[in-house]
């Protein structure tokens, strides 16, 4: 199960920049907008410090660890929804992602072109989001001209039961309000996935700071106000440094470690944005293991072992008849299978 998240932005907000070092890729990051026109798709390997733990215990042949892609697209500007900078385009790319990193200027550099001449970090999300939120409503409004007939003329149940839920999200989208706030029945959480609607996924603010704000983003007023509208939203929020993670990327992991020791931290950006992203998701890692292959598995919390079996395999799921399990802290703890 590979995590996919779309990052979206206005431009030169630093996407491409966060984009080319959290994935290792080299993609254009030029300072004016619209460097960026096809869509970037980069996967990167979870770090995860359990997996080189059991790899010390098992020695297998392979090593499996869980992804993460990324889809950076064009920054989005005013008008985007109605196709202005081809930003329609452009999100269509990110229909099918599991969340959406946003991410906002809070830095200040006079070289660095911004597109309203000014860093204001609740209105450029205002702008982003109300882009979402109008394109969204294209797609529920045409889906509605669709099954609205239906629903009052013959009254089929399931047209029935998608006409009340369109409307119930165009009222919301109507109200500049994203659809992920709108009180939806079980039934209808599960009906609404097919429209992948982007306002629907579930989003982290991703507030590029000044690197002298790595530290101690709090002191920036900029991150602050990113932090607001995150608190209001019920979303999440994290600072990063575009920058110190493109110098990052480049370095051995000892170096790496001794140079985020430097700045006062313990974790990359990339390590603290899939953390954020598993939590916002509900996700966990469970893993397979033996001198063959140590392997993890991503699933969501409440899964039953059944279903993570499905993951494996879906015959593991049909015929399933028992999973031999033990925590991660124990095999720590006795150091093997045999002793455990």
């Amino acid at each position: 199960m590979s995590l996919k998240a779309g990052i979206v932005g206005l431009p030169n907000v630093g996407k491409s920049t966060l984009f080319n070092a959290i994935t290792f890729s080299h993609v254009e990051a030029a300072n004016y907008p619209f460097a960026t026109i096809n869509p970037n798709s980069g996967i990167v390997e979870i770090n995860d410090e359990r997996v080189d733990h059991l790899v010390k215990i098992f020695a297998p042949k392979k090593i499996v660890r869980n992804t993460f892609e990324f889809i950076d697209i064009a920054g989005l500007v005013k008008g985007a929804s109605k196709g202005e900078g081809l930003g329609n385009q452009f999100l269509g790319n990110i229909r099918m992602c599991d969340a959406i990193c946003h991410v906002v200027r809070c830095f200040e550099n006079n070289d660095i072109i911004h597109v309203e001449n000014s860093i204001d970090p609740q209105r450029d999300i205002q702008t982003i989001n109300l882009e979402l939120i109008f394109a969204d409503l294209d797609t529920v409004v045409k889906r509605i001209s669709k099954v609205e007939t239906k629903a009052h003329t013959t009254k089929e149940k399931f047209a029935v039961s998608e006409f009340n839920l369109l409307s119930k999200i165009k009222v919301a989208l109507e109200n500049e309000e994203p659809a992920r706030n709108v009180d939806l029945t079980d039934e209808e959480k599960v009906l609404v996935r097919q429209y992948n609607l982007l306002t629907m996924k579930p989003v982290i603010y991703v507030a590029n700071v000044a690197e002298e704000d790595y530290f101690d983003p709090d002191k920036s007023q900029y991150y602050r106000a990113v932090k607001e509208v995150a608190m209001k939203e019920g979303a999440e929020c994290i600072a990063i440094s575009a920058n110190i993670e493109s110098e990052l990327a480049d370095l051995p992991k000892e170096e790496k470690i001794e140079y985020l020791n430097s700045l006062g931290a313990s974790a990359t950006g990339l390590d603290r944005l899939v953390a954020t992203t598993y939590r916002l998701l509900n996700l966990a890692t469970f893993f397979t293991v033996g001198t063959d292959e140590v392997r993890a598995w991503t699933f969501t919390k409440g899964m039953f072992a059944p279903q993570c079996a499905g993951l494996i395999h879906t015959d593991f799921e049909k015929g399933f008849i028992r999973a031999e399990v033990y925590s991660y802290d124990d095999i720590m703890e006795y150091r093997s299978e045999k002793a455990l």
